[in-house]
């Protein structure tokens, strides 16, 4: 059976979706941007913040979920710019520092509320 996740300490879905589901021990954390979690209003600091802050996010979502980062089987990173992606592996890195997941990571010509970054995460149940 499906499992709705629900965190308080990462930002409100901004449509009609979940932060997160879970089926078979498996969670699939939507598409995070980089929303500061108690106002839902998206940073505008620069791309090594905003990736802080969407893992941050994760982290929490994934939580509430039974699980960490620890537990990520894969990250989709989607950019505005492409330009940005060392900047984005450098702060993203510090997140997985061994054995990090599986990713792809693309440019995207626009992405919601016109965010320079989006991440969607699939990890499995377990506390790190």
């Amino acid at each position: 059976m499906k499992k709705i996740i629900s965190a308080a300490g990462a930002p409100a879905a901004i449509g009609p979706y979940s932060q997160a589901t879970e089926y078979q021990g498996v969670i699939y954390v939507s598409g995070q941007l980089p929303l500061d979690p108690k106002t839902g209003v998206l940073s505008q600091d620069d791309i090594q913040s905003q990736t802080r802050l969407i893992l941050n996010n994760v982290s929490h979502i994934l939580q509430a979920g039974g699980s960490s980062l620890a537990h990520v089987l894969k990250v989709s990173i989607l950019l505005k710019d492409i330009n940005d992606f060392a900047a984005v592996n450098e702060a993203y890195a510090a997140f997985f520092p061994e054995n990090p997941p599986a990713r792809v990571c693309y440019q995207a010509a626009a992405l919601p509320k016109d965010a320079r970054i989006e991440m969607e995460v699939t990890a499995i149940k377990g506390e790190a």
